[in-house]
């Protein structure tokens, strides 16, 4: 079939968003609620191990439902975030939801309630239910009571929700305008970062110089919305819910302990100087004395090589399918489908992502792909999330998903292979040259950049705790920079407002690090790859078909790799660093 860019069809949730069935799923959705509320009466200590599993069965595919309605208001929105029927939808499905939630909430506070040994006959049948079951039970000590829990949905509606959907609005309608070749060109983020990638150092520095005007101009109105944020997820998490600390919750959800998630930074800040040498490498190549930040994602070589989409969707489902004839097979379901949309639009929403509705449907896709080397590598990594996703279809809606940072598996290791066959197709010395720089570019913005955002977050969370203003983040967010670099890359003063374009640290306080952590797995994944060959196949697809049906933890550890050790952080690093020594050599 030829791939052509199009923007994806939401038929397969609902034909319309004013169509009658999607007030038929709202009114299905109100109906199944309410025959679930009459369970309350029959949740004892005794309940029968059966009618226990008709209860979950039912709570689960009134999930599925939900997932479908909430879905289509997300894919609406992201698809054009300006839409004000999707906006308005949207503030509709997050009120409902949060409604409904109240009411089914007596099952999880009933079962966190149970005593270990009470739980036990529940547990012995409760097949691919069985690590949902244990994790809503990791969350016990610290579960409020039932009105309190009633309150935080509510008011998540009128406040966190409604303040993330407001940054989106504000930052997504964002115009840029940039001199290219002579004309001043209006674009999207996504079409200005673009050029930050390019030859031309002069129009590296305009259009970061850009970028950082327009989010300075909002920048303490951002910052804001920042601050208000963090102390919505201090009060809830810490005040509240008396986690340890603003992270630890984030690491309790993810179900990894603490202590490797302190592993994994502690070893990503003492290897900083592998990047810093890269960079010091790099500037030598550019015929630079030293980098400006301008500068960090510049090309190695001049080539400015460009990628016909349908070209580019061949070469990543090639890449798939050569590893294993299945991923292909699963990758090309979503172009099948419709379920992708790769168009750059005005108002859509930036970056990528893939988004798994439920375990019946093939997931739904967006980038916004514009040619260049690293839109390819974004479709490898979001084709890679839904295979991911298709591999653990067989699971429950609770079980389906994995944790944030084995999330990243797939969709990395997607990457690696299709660099792979990138790299054994190229002839030009100069674009192979370029692709082992980029390489490394992005393992840079996958561990070293996202464990430095981590890192600020957790100084943030505490400044605005202790009352800091918006500027003293911002000075804060310059001295990270400057740590992360050292002497090997000059920072401008403009930089100073890049975490309020971090839509990450917004949305979802803490989910950066699992980027790093996905990154350091795969390479440790792949480098077993390459040493085991075809044996190490089962294993790998073994994991990935767990979803999120068994503790991280667990799953890793039946893979040979134990988180919690700073020497496996380090083997990452250690790969690394004999990439960095190969480039030394050239």
């Amino acid at each position: 079939m030829p791939f052509t860019q199009t923007p994806w069809s939401l038929s397969d949730l609902f034909s319309a968003n004013d169509a009658s069935e999607l007030e038929t799923a709202f009114a299905q959705l109100e109906k199944r609620v309410t025959e679930f509320e009459k369970y309350r009466a029959d949740l004892t200590p005794n309940l029968d191990a059966e009618h226990f599993m008709e209860i979950l069965e039912h709570s689960e595919q009134t999930t599925r439902q939900a997932y479908r309605v909430y879905g289509f208001a997300g894919l609406l929105f992201s698809a054009d975030t300006q839409n004000q029927t999707a906006m308005a939808l949207m503030g509709r499905v997050q009120q409902f939801f949060a409604e409904l939630d109240n009411r089914t909430l007596f099952f999880s506070l009933w079962w966190k309630n149970l005593t270990d040994d009470q739980t036990q006959p529940f547990l012995a049948i409760s097949g691919d239910y069985h690590y949902y079951l244990e994790a809503l039970r990791l969350q016990k000590p610290h579960t409020l009571s039932e009105p309190e829990e009633k309150i935080i949905n509510l008011k998540n509606v009128t406040g966190t929700g409604a303040l993330t959907n407001l940054y989106d609005s504000i930052t997504n309608r964002y115009s840029f305008k940039l001199e290219v070749d002579g004309a001043t060109k209006e674009m999207t983020r996504g079409e200005l970062m673009s050029y930050v990638r390019q030859a031309d150092p002069d129009l590296r520095a305009r259009a970061y110089q850009e970028l950082y005007r327009i989010y300075s101009n909002d920048g303490p109105i951002l910052g804001q919305m920042y601050q208000t944020l963090v102390r919505d997820w201090r009060n809830e998490n810490v005040t509240l819910r008396n986690h340890a600390n603003p992270i630890a919750a984030r690491n309790l959800g993810n179900d990894i302990p603490d202590e490797a998630v302190e592993a994994l930074l502690e070893v990503a800040q003492k290897n900083a100087i592998v990047f810093q040498r890269f960079f010091k490498i790099k500037a030598r190549l550019l015929g630079m004395e030293k980098l400006r930040r301008y500068d960090v994602y510049a090309p190695a070589s001049k080539s400015d090589k460009n990628y016909d989409f349908g070209k580019a969707a061949q070469m990543v489902l090639d890449s798939f399918a050569e590893f294993d004839p299945a991923f292909g097979k699963q990758a090309k379901r979503v172009f099948e489908e419709g379920h992708l949309d790769s168009e750059v639009r005005k108002g859509k929403r930036g970056g990528a992502f893939c988004w798994t509705v439920e375990p019946a449907l093939t997931p739904w896709v967006l980038v916004n792909y514009q040619g260049k080397g690293d839109d390819v590598a974004t479709l490898a990594h979001e084709l890679g999330h839904a295979i991911h996703s298709m591999l653990a279809e067989k699971h429950s809606a609770f079980t389906q998903h994995a944790c944030l940072p084995l999330a990243e598996t797939a969709s990395t290791f997607g990457e690696m292979m299709l660099i792979d066959r990138l790299l054994s197709e190229e002839k030009d010395p100069a674009i192979r040259r370029d692709m082992l720089f980029r390489q490394i570019d992005d393992n840079y913005a996958t561990i070293l950049r996202q464990s430095f955002f981590a890192l600020f977050e957790k100084q943030a969370h505490e400044m605005v705790q202790n009352n800091a203003s918006v500027d003293e983040l911002a000075a804060a967010y310059l001295e990270n920079l400057k740590t992360q670099f050292g002497d090997s890359v000059e920072i401008s003063d403009e930089f100073k407002w890049e975490w309020v374009s971090i839509p990450h640290i917004f949305h979802t306080p803490f989910y950066v690090y699992a980027y790093a952590f996905g990154q350091l797995l795969v390479l440790a994944l792949y480098k077993q790859f390459k040493t085991e060959g075809t044996s190490f196949k089962p294993k790998y697809i073994k994991l990935l078909a767990a979803g999120g049906s068994e503790a991280p933890e667990t799953i890793l550890r039946e893979a040979g790799i134990d988180i919690r050790s700073a020497a496996f952080w380090q083997g990452g690093f250690d790969v690394l660093n004999g990439l960095v020594d190969e480039l030394e050599k050239l």
